[in-house]
């Protein structure tokens, strides 16, 4: 069978724009590949580290070329051929106006190292302009934003193919495909992160050695947290959460919050460092908003087939995507809890400072998004996600008085659901898609707030 009449059967038998879940097809494409077309990594040689180890990872960043060699297709496409390519585990598809949606399907199948043999077709979640900087800030004004499908954590892979198909354009005039569409791969780098100690207490001693720049300086802020330079911020209890409390928010409580302060247990929090972020990566600077009103509640999207070893791995892969592919100056969400129900730093400026994220078009001000790694529309949540996410929350929001199954509001920046300036009344846990019209976090965990509202106001001690 011939690669475009391969395409055609797979075109003929589309049911239209899925999630990013698993999609196996009544035929598959032939498995042998076209020889190898090198790709120019966007990262370029890494450079070498201030304490002298190579930084990890790399992007694979390819064309897709436009497919108009047969007029039967019935809508616009383009893809790229099966290929060896350099080993690559996250994969992503991205294009050059970020106002723009891709408004179709995009699949992907790929080869994996340890076996040679190749998926079945897995679709892209297209719809993800909603999980973006917030229009008029320095970071969405950057220039260097692009629009983007979520990334697709498929392991240890070293052969891919694509194909994108348009759906028919639901205005007149608007373009079939979204202008420059790259297929991006990324290389998360080699499992560098340090262990997180066993046993790890506020009395630990600080660490004795060198730490890069970079890395000195994204750990300063939780420097009240843990020692400089901790892969692990541990776990309080709520008296010692409540003491902290009084610590670090005493210029701000009211007497009433003094005499009694409403805060969960601090969960354990695998650091940035911990996790094995990439400090060069990111932007220098810091981004704050003003307050902690209200927590988002989001799913990667990435799919469900990693282990909580490999977690690590798909954050690394998530931020180089977010950072070096999607333009942000950092990852997007402040927060990410894999399916064991570790808890993960996400965006650098402390963990109990109110970091300005990328995670809810319209909403990122005065909020912090909470992303569970994976993909929930058919798939519910291990109820250790559930929890974790129930304490963090409890913690994070009980240091900016804020009630876990109450409600507040925030200012629209802008978005599908709310105008500019419209003054919103939220959950003050929600979901992605009370903020935005979207399907984020995915029904199965959109299911479980209530629980995790409720979860989080017992954390606090609320009656």
């Amino acid at each position: 069978m011939s690669k475009i009449g391969s395409m055609r059967n797979l075109l003929a038998s589309s049911l239209g724009v899925t999630c990013a879940a698993a999609l196996a097809l009544p035929m598959t494409l032939p498995a042998t590949e076209a020889a190898a077309i090198p790709a120019k990594a966007v990262s370029g040689t890494p450079p070498a580290r201030a304490d002298g180890t190579g930084i990890p990872g790399s992007t694979q960043s390819l064309p897709l070329a436009p497919i108009t060699d047969e007029r039967d297709l019935g809508s616009a496409a383009a893809g790229l051929s099966p290929r060896s390519v350099r080993p690559f585990s996250l994969v992503g598809v991205i294009w050059d106006d970020p106002t723009v949606e891709l408004n179709g399907r995009v699949q992907v199948r790929t080869r994996s190292v340890g076996t040679g043999t190749w998926s079945d077709w897995q679709d892209l979640e297209t719809h993800n302009t909603d999980h973006a900087p917030d229009a008029d800030t320095d970071e969405r004004t950057s220039g260097r934003v692009r629009g983007a499908t979520a990334p697709l954590w498929v392991g240890d892979s070293d052969g891919v193919e694509v194909l994108v198909r348009a759906v028919e354009p639901t205005r007149a005039g608007a373009a079939p495909l979204p202008a420059g569409l790259r297929l991006e791969l990324v290389d998360p780098g080699a499992e560098t992160a340090v262990e997180p100690p066993a046993r790890h207490t506020p009395d630990d001693p600080p660490l004795t050695e060198l730490l890069s720049p970079e890395v000195a300086e994204a750990s300063a802020p939780n420097s009240e947290l843990a020692p400089l330079g901790a892969a692990l911020i541990p776990a309080l209890d709520q008296a010692q959460s409540q003491k902290e409390l009084l610590t670090l928010q005493a210029a701000v409580l009211t007497d009433e919050q003094k005499l009694k302060p409403y805060i969960g247990p601090r969960p354990a929090i695998v650091t940035r460092r911990g996790w094995g972020a990439d400090e060069t990566l990111r932007e220098k600077e810091f981004s704050y908003t003003k307050s902690v009103k209200a927590a988002f509640v989001h799913h990667t999207a990435t799919g469900n087939n990693y282990t909580c070893a490999q977690a690590p791995s798909v954050i690394r892969g998530i931020y180089r995507y977010h950072v070096k592919s999607m333009g942000w100056r950092d990852i997007g969400y402040n927060f990410l809890v894999d399916k064991c129900g570790n808890i993960y730093e996400g965006r650098a400026g402390g963990v109990a400072k109110p970091v300005m994220g990328a995670h809810t078009l319209g909403f990122n001000s005065d909020s912090m998004g909470i992303a569970a790694i994976g993909t929930f529309n058919s798939a519910g949540p291990t109820s250790t996600t559930v929890t974790a996410v129930s304490q963090l929350s409890a913690w994070k929001l009980g240091l900016f008085a804020g009630n876990p199954g109450g409600k507040t509001y925030l200012k629209s920046a802008g978005g599908n659901l709310y105008a500019k300036g419209k003054n919103v009344r939220l959950n003050v846990i929600s979901g992605h898609r009370d903020g935005f019209s979207t399907d984020c976090p995915g029904a199965l965990l959109y299911g479980k707030l209530g629980s995790i509202r409720t979860q989080a106001a017992r954390f606090q001690g609320r009656p």
